[in-house]
């Protein structure tokens, strides 16, 4: 609608106007709605997937996004992974980070190495907005109950550098972005794709985004279970490979005329690993560095510029935290996994890693910037691909 102090003006002089405020107004993308891999008969593993296979399936884990997009030259966002739903400054999560590949702006990363515990929510950006974003998230969390005495506080903010499909030198991240991403943090099915920190991304050649997946793993005996979910912002390049079919060189060979050629020479990837198991951050540390089996996997080798980070936390209680203190005791009904008790938690990293890579490749949708598009990855094509190798599989519900 036109608002009415424009009524009466003509009509090129309404439009400028208009494209003036919207330049200035970001706008939130839609959660895409198209099938992810697993729905297509592109299963990962042996072990079973969470319900909503998603990160979010660990309990207590929500995510949330803010998509920032206007016009044809701004495609950035935020995104959100909250441990629990406390105050994670006063109650805080065993974590680890493992460094892939160091050429990324990881803000964070040294209290984590050194003390082995997280006390934010992590957020996701573009490269130049980190320090904005960072600076958001620490003003929101001082605000917080609890927090008038807080003199210090480590904000972990990641990021991957969308500038092919984003204006990002004019670094387009506000605070109400920071905190509309943490405020709608939610349980339950993730959206993934082209939303998000995921909106200006590129893989492989094709529209990278965020992409989500979990396994649950049974513990010894029969005695319960553990769930384990990932999520990744992806933005790297390679030779795409899916269950083992070199995917990437045979849509190469048909893309004539593609404008976004397969295997751009620089890129990066953010994993976040969360699980309910209770480890240690030595543990959780080891548990990260398996998340580099599932990338390789894809096809990708870890480009020279890019910057290739694992952040990976467990939300068990009886590993908590008090700020300033020790661990809490562990029950004897909670003890610590370690050993040869994390095979599978091993096995369950690489293989929803793996598939959270593919989940950002098939519901993302394309982007275009400044005239030029970056197209989805091709699914007919993709899956006839699969299906000459006989690389799908019907999965039981």
């Amino acid at each position: 609608m036109v608002p009415a102090r424009l009524v009466g003006l003509n009509g090129s002089l309404i439009t400028r106007v208009l494209a003036a405020v919207m330049m200035l107004v970001p706008v939130v993308s839609p959660a895409q709605e198209k099938p992810r891999a697993r729905d297509l008969g592109i299963v990962v593993g042996t072990l079973q997937a969470g319900p909503a296979n998603a990160i979010t399936d660990v309990p207590g884990v929500a995510v949330g996004h803010r998509t920032v997009a206007s016009g044809d030259s701004i495609n950035t966002g935020i995104t959100a992974i909250l441990p629990h739903g406390g105050n994670l400054f006063l109650d805080r999560v065993p974590a680890s980070i493992h460094v892939i590949n160091g050429f990324g702006k990881l803000l964070g990363i040294a209290q984590v190495q050194e003390l082995g515990e997280l006390e934010s929510p992590i957020l996701l950006t573009c490269t130049l907005c980190v320090w904005r974003a960072a600076d958001a998230l620490a003003e929101h969390l001082l605000a917080g109950s609890g927090m008038e005495n807080v003199r210090s506080i480590n904000v972990v903010v990641g990021e991957t550098n969308d500038g092919r499909l984003n204006d990002i030198r004019l670094r387009p991240i506000a605070s109400s972005d920071v905190v509309s991403a943490i405020q709608s943090a939610r349980s339950g099915p993730v959206a993934e794709g082209s939303v998000g920190a995921g909106r200006g991304t590129v893989a492989f050649g094709w529209k990278g985004g965020i992409g989500t997946s979990s396994r649950v793993v049974q513990t010894e005996r029969g005695a319960g279970s553990y769930t384990l979910g990932v999520l990744v912002q992806s933005n790297f390049p390679g030779d795409l490979t899916i269950s083992g079919v070199p995917v990437g060189r045979r849509l190469a060979a048909r893309a004539i005329g593609m404008r976004t050629a397969p295997g751009e020479s620089a890129g990066s990837i953010m994993i976040v690993v969360a699980t309910d198991a209770p480890l240690s951050s030595a543990d959780l540390g080891r548990l990260a560095r398996r998340a580099v089996f599932g990338v390789a996997r894809t096809g990708a080798s870890g480009s020279s510029g890019s910057g290739d980070f694992v952040i990976a936390f467990s939300t068990a209680e009886s590993t908590r935290r008090r700020a300033g203190d020790q661990p809490r005791p562990t029950s004897s009904a909670a003890v610590e996994v370690s050993g040869d008790r994390l095979n599978a938690l091993f096995q369950a990293v690489a293989d929803a890693t793996e598939e959270a890579i593919y989940n950002s490749l098939f519901t993302a949708t394309p982007v275009t910037y400044r005239g030029r598009t970056t197209e989805a990855l091709p699914v007919a094509q993709t899956l006839e691909i699969l299906d000459r190798h006989a690389a799908r599989r019907t999965v039981e519900r």
